[in-house]
């Protein structure tokens, strides 16, 4: 059996929509419930709930206890699932890079450009796929999405086409 970490961040993946105030908010992390519609017999997914912040609200000090937390994880030798907003997905990519240069498991960021429950939600998509490339990939820092991995660092969003792209 396969064992992969998962840390939650927020980000619009985990985004619902509130009556109240009539905004998508982040309120409560939603991944428990949609890994249990995923088949995945052979893979136990350890989820840790960091934190629920739109991504546009991360500051260093989040992404340093992201990085503290990943420490306490990396001796188990474990692939590391991060859902994450999209806006600062790479900056977060980029930062783990920079602050864990000798990575011994494939580190993987999703999230969503639509948030999970709403129709047209890629967001389940996208937990698969790094659910599968977290299994897949050498040790390093990834994104995921839309049927693509890319190296951290070599990629951008590119907010008119709501997808990722690769840069030289």
């Amino acid at each position: 059996m396969q064992t992969i970490h998962l840390i939650t961040t927020g980000g619009t993946i985990e985004k619902m929509y509130s009556e109240q105030s009539g905004a998508v908010l982040n309120s409560a992390s939603k991944i428990g419930q949609y890994l249990k519609r995923l088949r995945l017999p052979d893979c136990d997914v350890r989820v840790l709930s960091l934190m629920n912040k739109d991504s546009l609200e991360m500051t260093s000090s989040d992404r340093a206890v992201l990085v503290s937390e990943m420490a306490r994880l990396l001796p188990d030798q474990l692939p590391i699932v991060i859902t994450h907003g999209t806006d600062t997905m790479v900056e977060t990519g980029v930062y783990i890079q920079k602050a864990v240069p000798q990575l011994n498991v494939p580190v993987i960021l999703t999230g969503a450009m639509t948030p999970l429950g709403f129709e047209g939600s890629d967001g389940l998509q996208n937990l698969t796929e790094s659910l599968l490339a977290a299994r897949l990939l050498k040790p390093g820092v990834y994104v995921v999405l839309h049927g693509q991995v890319f190296a951290a660092d070599k990629v951008r969003k590119d907010r008119e086409q709501a997808t990722f792209v690769s840069i030289p």
